[in-house]
């Protein structure tokens, strides 16, 4: 399964980069179901004034319109950082098997770092998930995102908001 893992989270690294290239904050998303990737996105809230538009949700939308259902199950959610609480939300309701992330979020991050909703019983849907796949790649991309921000004197519209 390592390898397999290692396979699809270059794929969303491949898109946190492109959104990075964009201007957004560089976090990518592949969804993948027998092998196939269904869906991939990067976070792109700024440029689609859509705060909803996080690289997950992307990914979930479009396999979702690629299956012609809002249900996906036997999906694997491959996404470069953790999610936060809205994203996770979206994946319990898409009825993904499997999230597979690969750095944490300590700010907002609701799998691991803050809230743990994949490890409560209080929904009606359960996702495995595995963590730290090519963790180093992921938050190298994010911080060096972030340090060449404050160089330039710039953050992100909303950053601080």
């Amino acid at each position: 399964m390592a390898m397999k893992d290692q396979y699809w989270m270059q794929l969303a690294l491949e898109q946190a980069r492109l959104g990075a290239a964009a201007g957004e904050v560089p976090v990518g998303a592949v969804l993948v179901m027998n092998g196939n990737c269904l869906g991939k996105g990067y976070n792109q809230p700024i440029s689609a004034h859509d705060p909803t538009a996080h690289a997950e949700v992307v990914a979930l939308r479009q396999a979702a319109e690629q299956q012609q259902n809002y249900r996906l199950p036997g999906a694997t959610l491959y996404v470069t950082l953790e999610p936060c609480s809205m994203c996770v939300g979206a994946m319990i309701h898409a009825r993904i098997e499997r999230l597979v992330f690969g750095t944490r979020e300590p700010r907002a991050g609701a799998v691991c770092s803050h809230f743990r909703l994949l490890n409560t019983d209080i929904y009606n849907h359960r996702i495995d998930y595995s963590e730290a796949v090519l963790a180093d790649d992921c938050g190298k991309l994010l911080t060096g995102f972030f340090q060449q921000r404050r160089k330039a004197g710039n953050s992100t519209p909303g950053e601080n908001s």
